[in-house]
């Protein structure tokens, strides 16, 4: 008996976007799903699935906090999205996508935390993800496999701009579960930075969606780099003795790259830049490093942590070349920048730059803020461990 192929893999194949799909604990349903049907070479860039926990980290560069959450699902999508990229180099970079799908269902051994499934999907120009809570009970592993194949593959039509509701999902749920999901459509300027088509743009996003227009940054003379994940009271006090001891306004600079890491998604983006007001200064920008950052800012002070200081003068992080390290430094001090680095601490101790045996051409570069000016023993790492729950 020959059955018909399912309409919804059909449109997603007559779409023109190609996707890479990457799926851990389930989800893989949506890989035999789209392959199964006529066209699936127009549509499928490539199928992963990175099921133990070192190829997850792998595929992510780094080890992820938890494996099974609505953050590391749009981790692996802009994973994915720069594999399609990479992949589909002479493509139009709209008609690309990554899909992301982690899950954890039940299984022949006792499971942490609820059933629960998260996907998400990386495009130049939003990032959207959804998320559901199984009841633990009541249903097989292929059950709860079929609705993260689903999901998954209702991400993947909303990539590929095919319409297609929730119903399909929802209509494989009990009665008291939900399913969640939450977009963020970038400002026109961040799309462009993400596609390497400028360097910086504004944090602070207008009525129109669009990025507001900062000062110039060649006006900005503090520069306090870092993640924010999540601003906490100790980078406002360094802000705040920053701003009092140059003088200055102190500019708050977010990188979309690192270094170890796929690219931060437009979510996280805009999570970390609703944390500051709109009278702050926020820029965001491409500046995985110290040497980039002072191609964007020339004449800046830089705010830094003491460990910050301590791994810019380590070789292992130019390739283990000292000399690399030593250009690197010089550079920075030929764009007329420097260093206003705060203690922090590590352990049971405080350390400060006077504890550091620092290259002398890096130390010259360096004012310490002592510890008597700023002390303050909380991490960004820290907090989200003890907010951040696993769903």
């Amino acid at each position: 008996m020959t059955t018909s192929p399912d309409p919804l893999v059909v449109a997603i194949h007559a779409s023109p976007v190609r996707v890479v799909l990457v799926a851990t604990g389930g989800g893989s349903q949506a890989i035999s799903r789209l392959l199964e049907v006529g066209g699936a070479s127009r549509t499928v860039l490539e199928a992963v699935v990175p099921y133990s926990a070192a190829a997850m980290d792998d595929w992510l560069r780094a080890r992820p906090e938890h494996y099974c959450t609505p953050q590391t699902a749009r981790a692996m999508a802009m994973a994915a999205f720069e594999r399609a990229r990479g992949l589909a180099s002479d493509a139009n970079a709209g008609e690309l996508a990554g899909v992301g799908c982690t899950a954890s269902l039940a299984s022949d051994r006792p499971k942490r935390g609820a059933h629960r499934v998260h996907v998400a999907v990386q495009s130049a120009r939003f990032t959207e993800t959804w998320s559901v809570a199984l009841s633990a009970a009541g249903r097989t592993r292929a059950e709860e496999e079929r609705i993260a194949g689903e999901l998954a593959l209702r991400a993947v039509a909303e990539a590929c701009g095919v319409a297609c509701g929730d119903e399909r999902v929802e209509a494989l749920l009990q009665r008291d579960e939900r399913l969640a999901s939450r977009r963020t459509d970038a400002p026109r300027q961040w799309t462009e930075l993400l596609l390497g088509e400028r360097d910086c743009a504004s944090g602070h996003v207008g009525r129109e969606g669009e990025a507001a227009t900062d000062s110039p940054r060649s006006a900005v003379r503090v520069v306090f780099p870092g993640a924010f994940n999540p601003r906490h009271v100790g980078h406002r006090q360094m802000a705040a003795v920053a701003a009092r001891r140059t003088g200055q306004t102190v500019a708050h600079e977010i990188s979309l790259l690192n270094v170890d890491k796929p690219p931060l998604d437009f979510t996280d983006l805009a999570e970390r830049a609703a944390q500051f007001d709109s009278s702050e200064p926020l820029w965001i920008t491409r500046a995985a490093t110290f040497r980039e950052k002072a191609d964007i800012f020339g004449g800046a002070t830089f705010v830094v942590g003491a460990d910050t200081i301590e791994r810019i003068a380590e070789p292992r992080y130019y390739g283990g070349s000292e000399s690399a390290r030593d250009a690197a430094v010089a550079h920075l001090a030929e764009r007329g920048c420097r260093f206003l680095v705060f203690g922090r601490a590590v352990g049971e101790r405080f350390e400060s730059l006077s504890d550091l045996a620092l290259p002398p051409a890096l130390a010259t570069l360096c004012e310490e803020v002592p510890a008597s000016e700023f002390r303050a023993d909380v991490s960004s790492t820290e907090i989200r461990r003890r907010v951040e729950s696993p769903f």
